[in-house]
């Protein structure tokens, strides 16, 4: 798994609307064999919160219990811990500049899929720089749970990811 980090810039010059920047990654994942997801920086919490929800995506997939067919909607799904693709599909690039993180992953040709990725992107460092009240919100995170537990944030985001195979 490699995680390629930028700015998503989807403002008419480049991308007109956010379909065609998710078609142009669809095409770096097909042309190198590779699933490729783009997240907005400010809804991920680590590289374990990515990690995470591959491995979990591809268990149920290989199991024959996902929620979608596509493997990247299926990650997508684990990463927001939601079921409803439209809800977890919030978490994913908007128009304007998007601080992203995009996952490229698979048996194919990574670090070529890598670098065409890259060039989608303007080069800035993403990753780590959530909004700790978008997180919150999103994840229904509240002041009581946080102060009942030593755990922190990432720690329960991670919950949340482990907790879509139970919420069925």
């Amino acid at each position: 798994m490699r995680l390629i980090e930028g700015i998503a810039n989807v403002d008419g010059d480049r991308f007109e609307d956010v379909g065609e920047l998710v078609a142009a990654l669809g095409r770096i994942g097909d042309e190198h064999g590779v699933t490729v997801q783009a997240f907005d920086a400010r809804y991920v919490v680590s590289e374990r919160h990515l990690e995470r929800a591959v491995e979990l995506a591809d268990r149920a997939r290989d199991r024959g219990e996902a929620v979608a067919r596509d493997r990247a909607v299926e990650i997508t799904l684990y990463a927001a811990g939601r079921r409803q693709i439209d809800r977890a599909l919030e978490m994913g690039i908007s128009t304007g500049e998007t601080p992203a993180v995009v996952l490229v992953d698979g048996s194919g040709d990574e670090a070529n899929a890598g670098e065409a990725v890259r060039e989608l992107l303007a080069p800035a460092e993403t990753l780590g720089d959530y909004d700790e009240r978008l997180v919150r919100a999103f994840y229904d995170i509240e002041d009581v749970e946080l102060n009942a537990t030593d755990a922190d944030l990432e720690s329960l985001v991670l919950e949340r990811v482990a907790l879509l195979v139970i919420d069925r």
